[in-house]
C-alpha cells in the first residue's frame, strides 16, 4: 500500500482509531494483521517470504540466548544465511547468473545457466537488514530473545517502516510494543505534522521533479548539457524529497500512536564532506553497515592501507545493497573514492586554501566545502539515476557540453522547456522554486537547534503559524501528483 493513495488515506485513520480503542492487550495483534494487510496490497503471495524469515530468526534468536560456546555462532550463522539467501535469490541471481552467463559466452562456451521469472519483493532488503540486526544483538548480548512470537514479527513487519525504513535496532522498537500507550494530543499534532511535510515533500516536489528527471534520463542522448545538469539536480532534490518525505511519513505515522522511530535524515545537502554526507543521509543504513560491517571489518583501528580498504569494501556493498546493476556498484565505488581521496588529502586541502587566505574554519571554506560535496554527490547521482553504464557514462561525460547555446534566445528557450516541461516558464520557476524552498526552510533549522520543519513556526503568530500548514495542504490537493508513483526505495 503506498502512502501517497487514497487506500492509506482510509487505512491510516481506521488503523490508529481502532489502536486506542482496543485493549492493550490485543493491540499488538491488531497492529500485526494490519501490517499484513499493508504489505499484501503489493504482492499478497510474498508475505510467505516474510514469514519464513520471521519463524527462522524468532528461533534462533531463542537458540543464541540459551547456547554456549560454537553453538551460539552456528545458530546465527544459520540466521544470517537465511536472511541473505532469500536476498541472493530474489535480488541477486539473475543478477550474478546474467553477468556469469555473459562470461561464458564471451569464452565460447555453449552452456547457459536460467535465470529466473520471478518480482523483488517490495522493500525486501529494509526488513531482512532489520531482521539481521536481531539475531546479531542477541548474539551480542545487547538484546534479550523475544520469546513473544507475534510481538517479533510486529516487530519486522511494522506497518509504517515496513518497507523503506527507517531499519530500527531491536532495543529501540521492540520494547515499545511491549509498552502501553496512551492518546496523546502531542503526540498526535506532531506526528501529523510531520505526515504533513512528508506528503509535501512527496507529492508537491519529488513526484513533479520526476516528470522532468524521466524525460531527461529516458532520452538523454537528445538532451543539451544544461539540460542533463539540471535534471541530474532535479534528481538530487527529487530523491531526497521521495525518501526523506517517506520517513517522514512513516515516523510521523508511528509517532501519533506513541512509536518514537529513529531520525533517517538530517539535512544532508548541507554537509561539508562526503563523510558527513554519510552521518546525514539514511542514518539507519549507514550506521547499520558501519556497526555490523565496518567496525567487524576492523574499522579504523588498523592501518591506514586496511582502513581504506574496509572503506571500499562496506561502500561497494552499499551500493549493491541498493540494486542489482553494476550502476550502484559504481555509484558505491564512487562514494568509496571521495571518501578515501578526501581523507588522504584533507591536510593538503586545507594547507592549500591557507596559503590563498581561506581559514579552515571561516565562513567562506564552510560555503565552499557545502558546496564541493552536493555537486560530487549530485555526479554520484548520475550513476544511482541511469538506466545502464552506458547511459551513465553518456550523460556524466555531456554535462559540460553545448553551454554556449544558453547564451542565445533559442537555446534558452528550449532549455527552459526542457526544465520545465509541458508549462514551460511557470513549470521551471515552481520547480525551481520547490527546491529552494527546502534548501530555505532546512538552512532555518539550522539556527533552530535541529528542529524539525513545521516545529519552526511554533513561537510564531497564529496566522503565520496555520497559514503556512494551510499552504502546505492547498499546495498537496492542488499541485500535487496523484498518479501513485512509487517511492524510489521500494526498488530496494
Amino acid at each position: 500500500m503506498l502512502f501517497n493513495s487514497l487506500q492509506f488515506l482510509l487505512f491510516f485513520p481506521i488503523v490508529t482509531i481502532l489502536y486506542f480503542l482496543l485493549p492493550h492487550k490485543l493491540r499488538w495483534l491488531h497492529l500485526l494483521v494490519a501490517s499484513c494487510i499493508f504489505y499484501m496490497a503489493f504482492v499478497p503471495v510474498y508475505i510467505l517470504i516474510l514469514f519464513f524469515t520471521i519463524v527462522i530468526d524468532y528461533i534462533a534468536g531463542i537458540k543464541i540466548e540459551l547456547a554456549t560456546g560454537k553453538k551460539r555462532k552456528l545458530f546465527l550463522i544459520v540466521s544470517l544465511l537465511a536472511n541473505i539467501g532469500v536476498l541472493a535469490v530474489f535480488k541477486y541471481y539473475n543478477f550474478f547468473t546474467g553477468n556469469l552467463n555473459l562470461a561464458l559466452s564471451a569464452s565460447g562456451s555453449g552452456f547457459h545457466l536460467p535465470l529466473l521469472s520471478i518480482l523483488l519483493p517490495i522493500g525486501l532488503s529494509f526488513h531482512t537488514f532489520q531482521a539481521m540486526s536481531y539475531t546479531i544483538e542477541v548474539y551480542r548480548s545487547h538484546q534479550k530473545a523475544e520469546r513473544h512470537f507475534g510481538i517479533y514479527a510486529l516487530y519486522v513487519m511494522f506497518y509504517p517502516q515496513l518497507v523503506a525504513g527507517p531499519i530500527e535496532r531491536p532495543q529501540n522498537l521492540l520494547h515499545q510494543f511491549h509498552e502501553l500507550h496512551q492518546f496523546n494530543m502531542d503526540n498526535c499534532k506532531e506526528g501529523l505534522k510531520q505526515m504533513l511535510w512528508g506528503f509535501f515533500k512527496k507529492i508537491v516536489i519529488a513526484d513533479r521533479l520526476a516528470m522532468v528527471v524521466k524525460v531527461t534520463y529516458s532520452h538523454s542522448e537528445l538532451q543539451t548539457g544544461p539540460a542533463l545538469a539540471i535534471g541530474t539536480i532535479f534528481f538530487a532534490f527529487q530523491i531526497y524529497c521521495d525518501f526523506s518525505g517517506y520517513s517522514d511519513i512513516a515516523i510521523g505515522a508511528a509517532r501519533v500512536m506513541g512509536f518514537d522511530l529513529m531520525k533517517n535524515f538530517n539535512r544532508p545537502y548541507f554537509a561539508r564532506s562526503i563523510s558527513e554526507f554519510w552521518t546525514r543521509w539514511h542514518i539507519s543504513l549507514s550506521t547499520w553497515f558501519k556497526d555490523y560491517l565496518y567496525i567487524p571489518l576492523g574499522g579504523n583501528r588498523v592501518s591506514t592501507q586496511r582502513m581504506y580498504l574496509n572503506l571500499a569494501i562496506v561502500f561497494v556493498v552499499s551500493g549493491l545493497w541498493h540494486g542489482a546493476n553494476w550502476t550502484f556498484i559504481t555509484w558505491g565505488a564512487l562514494h568509496a573514492f571521495y571518501l578515501i581521496f578526501g581523507l588522504a588529502t584533507k591536510p593538503a586541502r586545507v594547507k592549500l586554501l591557507s596559503a590563498i587566505g581561506i581559514a579552515e574554519h571561516s565562513r567562506v571554506f564552510a560555503i565552499l566545502s557545502v558546496f564541493s560535496t552536493f555537486c560530487l554527490a549530485t555526479y554520484a547521482w548520475i550513476f544511482f539515476r541511469a538506466a545502464d553504464l552506458h547511459d551513465a557514462w553518456y550523460i556524466s561525460t555531456h554535462l559540460f557540453t553545448g553551454w554556449g547555446q544558453v547564451c542565445s534566445l533559442h537555446g534558452l528557450k528550449s532549455l527552459i522547456t526542457a526544465v520545465g516541461g509541458s508549462d514551460t516558464i511557470i513549470g521551471a520557476f515552481n520547480l525551481t522554486l520547490g527546491c529552494a524552498l527546502i534548501l530555505f526552510l532546512e538552512l532555518a533549522q539550522r539556527k533552530a537547534a535541529h528542529v524539525p520543519v513545521l516545529d519552526l513556526f511554533r513561537n510564531s503568530n497564529r496566522l503565520i503559524r496555520w497559514g503556512f500548514y494551510y499552504l502546505l495542504i492547498i499546495s498537496i490537493l492542488l499541485i500535487g501528483v496523484y498518479d501513485n508513483q512509487e517511492f524510489i526505495y521500494f526498488q530496494f
